[in-house]
């Protein structure tokens, strides 16, 4: 069924773009979707339609109607992935390297989405048709844990939790070159690259708050293993703050170096462990998974050095 919702601005939203205000208010849609409904005629600004980039004022009404979601025609597919945990709300898989998480333009067919519908009897709707059960994402190169919700309320639960950073997902990365420090943290802010739209990085244009926590666990001769905790998780967001303070991941040809001597697959980040509490039972629950093949056989390499 439909559904109605109207928030009212602050003086903090003074400025800001519409469809940007309205992603941060729902983190579990695409920008892209929201963009849609803003240009289909289901957001009103004090009552009057407007654009995508209207610049929000100080007790500015915004309304908004989100559509009873239409039957998917994504495919189910017999393709196998590992579950760490299930139960009637909730699932937290492993999700493969080079596997994409959910369809989209090039990617028909083959996504983790695909193999949800043929393995799990229901998902969540809330994410649309093209992403049920999809509470967040991880990219098509990084392997490791994703939260699948299987119903609106649990999805509603663990999207709030992801808004107030309240979800805790630990990350190891191999990157390139000797990180002198034990540890850090990275505040930069994220968004679209001016001088390049198809990638991300650290600018103050149309960027969201972006924080990266990272401690040594291992140094190489000439790379180093981190753990990285993400504060917030914004797209691509530990492969461009690492590249920012001079170690891109290795094996990221995006933001790192074009060619690559240890890996040909795709950057080498593993989310391996992911805890939160249970949306619907309020327990508290933590799942750790230890790190893939194609890592390993990496830092077999380099400890041979």
């Amino acid at each position: 069924m439909e559904e109605t919702n109207t928030f009212r601005t602050t003086s903090e939203y003074e400025g800001k773009r519409l469809d940007q205000f309205l992603s941060e208010q729902y983190e579990e849609h695409s920008r892209s979707f929201l963009k849609k409904l803003i240009d289909d005629g289901s957001v009103w600004v004090n009552g009057k339609n407007t654009k995508a980039g209207y610049k929000l004022r100080e007790d500015d009404e915004i309304t908004i109607r989100l559509p009873e979601l239409e039957e998917t025609d994504v495919i189910a597919q017999d393709i196998p992935f590992d579950v760490v945990y299930e139960d009637p709300h909730l699932l937290v898989v492993n999700k493969p390297k080079a596997m994409v998480v959910h369809p989209g333009h090039g990617n028909p067919s083959g996504t983790l989405v695909n193999a949800l519908l043929h393995q799990v009897k229901d998902l969540s709707g809330i994410n649309g048709v093209k992403r049920p059960g999809i509470v967040h994402r991880i990219d098509k190169d990084t392997s490791g844990l994703l939260l699948v919700a299987k119903n609106d309320e649990a999805h509603r639960g663990l999207a709030a939790q992801l808004k107030k950073h309240e979800i805790r997902r630990t990350y190891l990365a191999l990157v390139e070159g000797v990180v002198t420090e034990d540890g850090g943290r990275i505040d930069a802010p994220i968004g679209r690259d001016p001088k390049n739209r198809i990638k991300m990085a650290v600018t103050d244009r149309n960027s969201k708050k972006a924080v990266t926590h990272f401690t040594v666990k291992r140094r190489y001769a000439k790379h180093t293993l981190i753990e990285a905790n993400l504060e917030t998780g914004r797209t691509h967001q530990i492969r461009v703050h690492m590249a920012y303070i001079g170690h891109p991941l290795v094996g990221d040809t995006v933001y790192g170096r074009k060619k690559q001597a240890l890996t040909q697959e795709g950057q080498m980040l593993h989310a391996y462990r992911l805890a939160f509490t249970h949306p619907i039972k309020k327990e508290d629950l933590s799942f750790q998974i230890p790190l893939p093949v194609y890592f390993v056989k990496v830092l077999r390499k380099l400890a041979r050095r």
